[in-house]
Protein backbone atom coordinates (compact mmCIF):
# COMPACT_ATOMS: atom_id res chain seq x y z
CA UNK A 1 0.00 0.00 0.00
CA UNK A 2 1.32 3.44 -0.93
CA UNK A 3 0.54 6.29 1.41
CA UNK A 4 0.69 9.57 -0.47
CA UNK A 5 1.03 12.65 1.75
CA UNK A 6 0.13 16.20 0.81
CA UNK A 7 3.77 17.27 0.80
CA UNK A 8 3.45 21.03 0.36
CA UNK A 9 2.61 23.17 3.38
CA UNK A 10 0.16 26.05 3.05
CA UNK A 11 1.89 29.19 1.94
CA UNK A 12 0.29 32.56 1.29
CA UNK A 13 0.57 33.17 -2.47
CA UNK A 14 3.50 30.75 -2.91
CA UNK A 15 5.92 31.27 -5.78
CA UNK A 16 6.82 28.31 -8.00
CA UNK A 17 9.29 28.30 -10.88
CA UNK A 18 8.23 26.08 -13.79
CA UNK A 19 10.84 24.93 -16.32
CA UNK A 20 9.85 24.39 -19.96
CA UNK A 21 11.97 24.02 -23.08
CA UNK A 22 10.26 21.94 -25.78
CA UNK A 23 6.87 21.95 -27.46
CA UNK A 24 5.31 19.07 -25.46
CA UNK A 25 6.13 21.01 -22.31
CA UNK A 26 4.45 24.15 -23.67
CA UNK A 27 1.28 22.11 -24.15
CA UNK A 28 1.39 20.70 -20.62
CA UNK A 29 2.20 24.08 -19.10
CA UNK A 30 -0.77 25.70 -20.83
CA UNK A 31 -3.24 23.82 -18.63
CA UNK A 32 -1.12 23.42 -15.50
CA UNK A 33 -0.17 27.10 -15.28
CA UNK A 34 -3.84 28.08 -15.61
CA UNK A 35 -4.78 25.70 -12.79
CA UNK A 36 -1.94 26.95 -10.57
CA UNK A 37 -3.02 30.54 -10.97
CA UNK A 38 -6.63 29.65 -10.13
CA UNK A 39 -5.24 28.02 -6.98
CA UNK A 40 -3.47 31.27 -6.07
CA UNK A 41 0.05 30.12 -6.93
CA UNK A 42 2.43 32.57 -8.57
CA UNK A 43 3.91 30.47 -11.39
CA UNK A 44 7.14 31.86 -12.87
CA UNK A 45 7.70 30.35 -16.33
CA UNK A 46 11.28 29.78 -17.45
CA UNK A 47 11.78 28.81 -21.11
CA UNK A 48 15.23 27.33 -21.66
CA UNK A 49 14.92 27.84 -25.42
CA UNK A 50 15.61 24.22 -26.40
CA UNK A 51 12.92 24.65 -29.06
CA UNK A 52 13.48 28.15 -30.26
CA UNK A 53 12.25 28.76 -33.83
CA UNK A 54 8.83 30.13 -34.70
CA UNK A 55 7.20 26.83 -35.68
CA UNK A 56 8.61 24.91 -32.73
CA UNK A 57 8.07 27.51 -30.02
CA UNK A 58 6.43 30.91 -30.50
CA UNK A 59 3.38 29.62 -32.36
CA UNK A 60 2.46 27.53 -29.31
CA UNK A 61 2.42 30.50 -26.97
CA UNK A 62 0.37 32.51 -29.45
CA UNK A 63 -2.35 30.04 -30.39
CA UNK A 64 -2.76 28.45 -26.94
CA UNK A 65 -2.81 31.67 -24.96
CA UNK A 66 0.10 30.64 -22.75
CA UNK A 67 1.53 33.62 -20.87
CA UNK A 68 4.92 34.60 -22.27
CA UNK A 69 7.68 33.18 -20.04
CA UNK A 70 9.16 35.66 -17.61
CA UNK A 71 12.58 34.26 -18.56
CA UNK A 72 13.91 32.92 -21.88
CA UNK A 73 17.40 31.49 -21.50
CA UNK A 74 18.01 31.18 -25.25
CA UNK A 75 19.93 27.92 -24.95
CA UNK A 76 19.24 26.83 -28.54
CA UNK A 77 20.69 23.76 -30.18
CA UNK A 78 23.80 21.82 -29.22
CA UNK A 79 24.88 18.50 -27.77
CA UNK A 80 23.04 17.08 -24.78
CA UNK A 81 25.87 18.19 -22.51
CA UNK A 82 25.91 21.71 -23.97
CA UNK A 83 22.13 22.13 -23.67
CA UNK A 84 22.02 20.72 -20.15
CA UNK A 85 24.99 22.76 -18.93
CA UNK A 86 23.74 26.05 -20.38
CA UNK A 87 20.25 25.42 -18.98
CA UNK A 88 21.66 24.51 -15.58
CA UNK A 89 23.60 27.76 -15.31
CA UNK A 90 20.70 29.89 -16.52
CA UNK A 91 18.13 28.20 -14.26
CA UNK A 92 20.39 28.52 -11.22
CA UNK A 93 20.61 32.28 -11.79
CA UNK A 94 16.81 32.53 -11.99
CA UNK A 95 16.33 30.48 -8.82
CA UNK A 96 18.81 32.59 -6.88
CA UNK A 97 16.92 35.70 -7.92
CA UNK A 98 13.33 34.46 -7.51
CA UNK A 99 13.79 32.25 -4.41
CA UNK A 100 10.75 30.01 -5.11
CA UNK A 101 9.28 27.54 -2.64
CA UNK A 102 9.42 24.84 -5.32
CA UNK A 103 10.57 24.05 -8.85
CA UNK A 104 8.20 22.27 -11.25
CA UNK A 105 9.60 20.24 -14.14
CA UNK A 106 7.83 18.46 -16.97
CA UNK A 107 8.57 15.27 -18.87
CA UNK A 108 12.02 14.11 -19.92
CA UNK A 109 13.97 16.76 -21.83
CA UNK A 110 17.37 18.26 -21.07
CA UNK A 111 15.46 21.21 -19.58
CA UNK A 112 13.76 18.77 -17.18
CA UNK A 113 17.05 17.38 -15.93
CA UNK A 114 18.69 20.81 -15.68
CA UNK A 115 15.75 22.22 -13.73
CA UNK A 116 15.72 19.33 -11.27
CA UNK A 117 19.49 19.46 -10.75
CA UNK A 118 19.63 23.23 -10.32
CA UNK A 119 16.87 23.11 -7.72
CA UNK A 120 18.38 20.17 -5.84
CA UNK A 121 21.77 21.89 -5.58
CA UNK A 122 20.03 24.87 -3.99
CA UNK A 123 17.93 22.68 -1.67
CA UNK A 124 14.69 23.73 -3.37
CA UNK A 125 12.01 20.97 -3.48
CA UNK A 126 11.22 19.57 -6.93
CA UNK A 127 7.91 18.35 -8.35
CA UNK A 128 7.96 16.26 -11.53
CA UNK A 129 4.96 16.08 -13.87
CA UNK A 130 4.81 12.90 -15.97
CA UNK A 131 6.82 11.00 -13.39
CA UNK A 132 7.39 7.24 -13.45
CA UNK A 133 7.38 6.73 -17.21
CA UNK A 134 9.97 4.23 -18.40
CA UNK A 135 11.02 2.80 -21.75
CA UNK A 136 13.71 0.69 -20.02
CA UNK A 137 16.09 1.74 -22.79
CA UNK A 138 19.07 3.58 -21.30
CA UNK A 139 20.31 4.44 -24.79
CA UNK A 140 17.56 7.07 -24.91
CA UNK A 141 18.66 10.40 -23.39
CA UNK A 142 15.06 10.89 -22.30
CA UNK A 143 15.23 7.77 -20.13
CA UNK A 144 18.22 9.14 -18.24
CA UNK A 145 16.59 12.56 -17.85
CA UNK A 146 13.33 11.29 -16.40
CA UNK A 147 14.89 8.63 -14.17
CA UNK A 148 17.33 11.07 -12.56
CA UNK A 149 14.62 13.71 -12.21
CA UNK A 150 12.39 11.23 -10.37
CA UNK A 151 15.16 10.43 -7.88
CA UNK A 152 15.66 14.14 -7.20
CA UNK A 153 11.95 14.98 -6.86
CA UNK A 154 9.94 14.81 -3.64
CA UNK A 155 6.58 15.19 -5.41
CA UNK A 156 6.01 12.78 -8.28
CA UNK A 157 2.89 13.28 -10.39
CA UNK A 158 2.18 10.05 -12.27
CA UNK A 159 -0.07 9.90 -15.35
CA UNK A 160 -0.85 6.17 -15.10
CA UNK A 161 -0.98 3.18 -12.77
CA UNK A 162 1.94 1.74 -14.72
CA UNK A 163 4.04 4.80 -13.87
CA UNK A 164 3.25 4.37 -10.16
CA UNK A 165 4.31 0.72 -10.33
CA UNK A 166 7.57 1.65 -12.05
CA UNK A 167 8.44 3.98 -9.18
CA UNK A 168 7.59 1.33 -6.61
CA UNK A 169 9.93 -1.11 -8.37
CA UNK A 170 12.66 1.51 -8.04
CA UNK A 171 11.97 1.97 -4.34
CA UNK A 172 10.19 5.34 -4.68
CA UNK A 173 6.93 5.40 -2.71
CA UNK A 174 6.81 8.65 -0.75
CA UNK A 175 5.31 11.68 -2.46
CA UNK A 176 3.84 9.64 -5.31
CA UNK A 177 0.51 10.93 -6.69
CA UNK A 178 -1.60 9.26 -9.37
CA UNK A 179 -3.05 12.39 -10.95
CA UNK A 180 -3.80 11.33 -14.51
CA UNK A 181 -2.15 12.85 -17.55
CA UNK A 182 -2.22 16.63 -18.06
CA UNK A 183 -2.08 16.00 -21.82
CA UNK A 184 -5.63 14.66 -21.57
CA UNK A 185 -6.70 17.98 -20.04
CA UNK A 186 -5.03 19.85 -22.87
CA UNK A 187 -6.34 17.60 -25.64
CA UNK A 188 -9.93 17.75 -24.41
CA UNK A 189 -9.84 21.53 -24.28
CA UNK A 190 -7.92 22.32 -27.45
CA UNK A 191 -9.50 19.66 -29.70
CA UNK A 192 -12.72 21.67 -29.69
CA UNK A 193 -10.73 24.81 -30.49
CA UNK A 194 -8.87 23.02 -33.29
CA UNK A 195 -12.12 21.84 -34.86
CA UNK A 196 -13.29 25.46 -35.07
CA UNK A 197 -10.05 27.20 -36.03
CA UNK A 198 -7.69 24.86 -37.87
CA UNK A 199 -7.76 25.03 -41.66
CA UNK A 200 -4.96 22.50 -42.17
CA UNK A 201 -7.11 19.96 -44.03
CA UNK A 202 -8.39 22.55 -46.49
CA UNK A 203 -4.93 24.02 -46.91
CA UNK A 204 -3.42 20.64 -47.77
CA UNK A 205 -6.53 19.51 -49.69
CA UNK A 206 -6.97 16.44 -47.51
CA UNK A 207 -10.07 14.33 -46.95
CA UNK A 208 -10.86 13.12 -43.45
CA UNK A 209 -9.50 9.63 -42.69
CA UNK A 210 -8.01 9.44 -46.18
CA UNK A 211 -4.38 10.25 -45.37
CA UNK A 212 -1.53 9.09 -43.15
CA UNK A 213 0.43 11.26 -40.71
CA UNK A 214 4.18 10.73 -40.29
CA UNK A 215 6.53 12.27 -37.70
CA UNK A 216 10.22 11.46 -37.18
CA UNK A 217 12.57 13.26 -34.81
CA UNK A 218 14.40 10.85 -32.48
CA UNK A 219 18.15 10.38 -33.05
CA UNK A 220 17.64 6.61 -33.49
CA UNK A 221 15.77 7.45 -36.71
CA UNK A 222 16.62 11.03 -37.67
CA UNK A 223 20.38 10.67 -37.32
CA UNK A 224 20.59 7.52 -39.42
CA UNK A 225 20.21 8.19 -43.13
CA UNK A 226 19.62 4.54 -43.97
CA UNK A 227 16.72 4.43 -41.49
CA UNK A 228 14.93 7.42 -42.98
CA UNK A 229 15.58 6.17 -46.50
CA UNK A 230 14.12 2.74 -45.68
CA UNK A 231 11.03 4.21 -44.04
CA UNK A 232 10.30 6.62 -46.89
CA UNK A 233 10.95 4.00 -49.57
CA UNK A 234 8.50 1.58 -47.94
CA UNK A 235 5.86 4.30 -47.76
CA UNK A 236 6.46 5.64 -51.27
CA UNK A 237 4.19 3.16 -53.05
CA UNK A 238 1.15 3.70 -50.84
CA UNK A 239 -1.92 5.15 -52.52
CA UNK A 240 -2.83 7.41 -49.60
CA UNK A 241 -1.26 10.86 -49.17
CA UNK A 242 1.29 10.99 -46.33
CA UNK A 243 1.56 14.27 -44.43
CA UNK A 244 5.06 14.68 -42.98
CA UNK A 245 5.66 17.74 -40.74
CA UNK A 246 9.45 17.78 -40.77
CA UNK A 247 11.35 18.45 -37.55
CA UNK A 248 14.47 20.64 -38.06
CA UNK A 249 16.70 17.75 -37.00
CA UNK A 250 15.10 15.48 -39.61
CA UNK A 251 15.19 18.10 -42.34
CA UNK A 252 18.98 18.16 -42.19
CA UNK A 253 19.04 14.43 -42.90
CA UNK A 254 16.53 14.67 -45.74
CA UNK A 255 18.76 17.08 -47.67
CA UNK A 256 21.12 14.17 -48.39
CA UNK A 257 18.42 11.99 -49.95
CA UNK A 258 17.30 11.82 -53.56
CA UNK A 259 13.85 13.18 -54.31
CA UNK A 260 13.05 9.79 -55.82
CA UNK A 261 13.04 8.43 -52.26
CA UNK A 262 10.07 10.53 -51.25
CA UNK A 263 7.38 9.22 -53.58
CA UNK A 264 4.61 11.32 -55.12
CA UNK A 265 2.25 10.93 -52.17
CA UNK A 266 4.63 12.26 -49.52
CA UNK A 267 3.90 15.85 -48.50
CA UNK A 268 6.75 17.46 -46.61
CA UNK A 269 5.59 20.47 -44.64
CA UNK A 270 7.08 22.67 -41.91
CA UNK A 271 6.32 21.81 -38.28
CA UNK A 272 2.75 22.80 -37.41
CA UNK A 273 1.17 24.36 -34.35
CA UNK A 274 -0.72 22.39 -31.74
CA UNK A 275 -4.19 23.08 -33.14
CA UNK A 276 -3.22 21.91 -36.64
CA UNK A 277 -1.48 18.86 -35.18
CA UNK A 278 -4.53 17.88 -33.16
CA UNK A 279 -6.72 18.05 -36.24
CA UNK A 280 -4.24 16.04 -38.33
CA UNK A 281 -3.99 13.39 -35.60
CA UNK A 282 -7.73 13.08 -35.15
CA UNK A 283 -8.53 12.98 -38.87
CA UNK A 284 -5.69 10.71 -40.07
CA UNK A 285 -6.45 7.14 -41.05
CA UNK A 286 -3.26 6.05 -39.28
CA UNK A 287 -0.22 7.68 -37.66
CA UNK A 288 3.42 6.62 -37.98
CA UNK A 289 5.69 8.23 -35.39
CA UNK A 290 8.66 7.90 -33.07
CA UNK A 291 7.23 10.51 -30.68
CA UNK A 292 6.03 9.46 -27.25
CA UNK A 293 3.53 12.29 -27.14
CA UNK A 294 2.09 11.67 -30.60
CA UNK A 295 1.51 7.97 -30.00
CA UNK A 296 -0.37 8.77 -26.79
CA UNK A 297 -2.40 11.47 -28.53
CA UNK A 298 -3.19 8.95 -31.27
CA UNK A 299 -4.67 6.70 -28.58
CA UNK A 300 -6.68 9.54 -27.09
CA UNK A 301 -8.06 10.34 -30.56
CA UNK A 302 -8.64 6.62 -31.20
CA UNK A 303 -6.43 6.78 -34.27
CA UNK A 304 -4.37 3.66 -35.10
CA UNK A 305 -0.64 4.14 -34.65
CA UNK A 306 2.60 2.44 -35.67
CA UNK A 307 5.53 3.52 -33.49
CA UNK A 308 8.92 3.45 -35.19
CA UNK A 309 10.77 2.34 -32.07
CA UNK A 310 11.57 -0.84 -30.18
CA UNK A 311 9.77 0.28 -27.02
CA UNK A 312 7.16 2.66 -25.67
CA UNK A 313 6.54 4.48 -22.40
CA UNK A 314 2.82 4.21 -23.11
CA UNK A 315 2.53 0.43 -22.89
CA UNK A 316 -1.27 0.62 -22.51
CA UNK A 317 -1.60 1.76 -26.13
CA UNK A 318 0.07 -1.46 -27.29
CA UNK A 319 -1.77 -3.72 -24.86
CA UNK A 320 -5.12 -2.37 -26.08
CA UNK A 321 -4.16 -2.91 -29.73
CA UNK A 322 -4.11 0.71 -30.87
CA UNK A 323 -0.33 0.88 -31.26
CA UNK A 324 2.17 -1.44 -32.99
CA UNK A 325 5.92 -1.20 -32.37
CA UNK A 326 8.09 -1.56 -35.45
CA UNK A 327 11.76 -0.68 -35.56
CA UNK A 328 13.47 -3.73 -37.06
CA UNK A 329 10.90 -4.77 -39.69
CA UNK A 330 10.41 -1.66 -41.79
CA UNK A 331 9.71 -3.82 -44.84
CA UNK A 332 6.47 -4.86 -43.12
CA UNK A 333 5.12 -1.31 -42.85
CA UNK A 334 2.86 -1.40 -45.94
CA UNK A 335 1.28 -4.67 -44.76
CA UNK A 336 0.86 -3.43 -41.20
CA UNK A 337 -0.84 -0.28 -42.46
CA UNK A 338 -3.16 -2.17 -44.81
CA UNK A 339 -4.09 -4.84 -42.25
CA UNK A 340 -4.39 -2.71 -39.10
CA UNK A 341 -7.66 -3.67 -37.42
CA UNK A 342 -9.43 -1.12 -35.24
CA UNK A 343 -9.64 -2.65 -31.73
CA UNK A 344 -12.89 -3.03 -29.83
CA UNK A 345 -11.07 -2.23 -26.58
CA UNK A 346 -10.43 1.37 -25.45
CA UNK A 347 -10.01 2.41 -21.82
CA UNK A 348 -9.38 5.84 -20.24
CA UNK A 349 -5.94 4.88 -18.94
CA UNK A 350 -4.72 8.47 -18.86
CA UNK A 351 -7.34 10.08 -16.68
CA UNK A 352 -10.47 12.19 -16.82
CA UNK A 353 -9.13 15.59 -17.80
CA UNK A 354 -8.75 16.85 -14.22
CA UNK A 355 -5.02 16.13 -13.72
CA UNK A 356 -3.99 19.80 -13.74
CA UNK A 357 -6.55 20.65 -11.06
CA UNK A 358 -5.32 17.80 -8.86
CA UNK A 359 -1.71 18.90 -9.26
CA UNK A 360 -2.58 22.49 -8.39
CA UNK A 361 -4.49 21.36 -5.30
CA UNK A 362 -1.55 19.28 -4.11
CA UNK A 363 0.92 22.08 -4.73
CA UNK A 364 -1.27 24.63 -2.95
CA UNK A 365 -1.67 22.33 0.05
CA UNK A 366 -5.44 21.97 -0.34
CA UNK A 367 -5.47 18.33 -1.42
CA UNK A 368 -6.77 15.76 1.06
CA UNK A 369 -3.87 14.55 3.19
CA UNK A 370 -3.09 10.87 3.47
CA UNK A 371 -4.60 9.69 0.20
CA UNK A 372 -4.11 5.98 -0.04
CA UNK A 373 -3.96 3.71 -3.05
CA UNK A 374 -4.00 -0.05 -3.04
Amino acid sequence: MIKVPAAVERNHNPKIVSIIGARPQFIKASVVTAALRVAGINDILVHTGQHYDENMSEVFFEEMGIPQPQYNLGVGSGTHAQQTAASLIGIENVLLKEKPVRVLVYGDTNATLAGALAAAKLNIPVAHIESGLRSFNRDMPEEINRTVSDVISDLLFCPTETAVKNLVMEGIQTGVHLTGDVMVDSLLHYSAVAKQKSQILNRLELLEHDFLLLTIHRPSNADQIHRIRSILEKLSDLALPIVFPVHPRTRRALTTLSHKTFGSGLRLIDPVGYLDMLLLESRAQLILTDSGGVQKEAYLHRTPCITLRTETEWIETVEDGWNILNYDNIEDLPTQIAEFEIPDRWLPHYGDGQASKRIAEILSGTATAGVEKE
